[in-house]
């Protein structure tokens, strides 16, 4: 695996951890951010597939358009979609006023990227 590509992984375990710690936090738990960290966390992964087979992307935050890259690669990841549509809307949608999450969004959040997270990690040979 590439160094690079490394670096891309930590970061979405960092997002991935972040968004569990948040969740689970028993006074002032941060749905917002919860849903944000996943989010994070898949785009990061997604793009640590597209650093290891050499294919190039531009500066986004859209999950789709990051699947659709990976496709190429990685055609049997089309069944996420469905997750990666879900966790798409959480680049913005709660980091600004009248917006906020609640606990059901956030554990959604949680489930969707436990499947990206699961599939993405068995592609590198890594423990989900």
């Amino acid at each position: 695996m590439k160094p690079l590509t490394r670096e891309w992984i930590a970061k979405a375990e960092a997002d991935w951890n972040s968004a569990g710690v948040l969740f689970r936090a028993r006074k002032n738990p941060d749905y917002d951010g919860v849903c944000f960290h996943t989010q994070q966390s898949a785009e990061k992964y997604l793009k640590a597939r597209l650093v290891e087979s050499e294919e190039s992307f531009a500066k986004t935050h859209n999950l789709i358009a990051l699947l659709t890259l990976a496709l190429v690669v990685e055609p049997s990841w089309s069944v996420l979609q469905p997750q990666l549509q879900a966790l798409n809307v959480y680049a913005i949608e709660y980091r600004y006023p009248g917006n906020t999450a609640s606990r059901t969004d956030a554990a959604n959040a949680i489930k969707y990227c436990q499947e990206v997270r699961r599939i993405i990690r068995r592609s590198f040979g890594l423990r989900a």
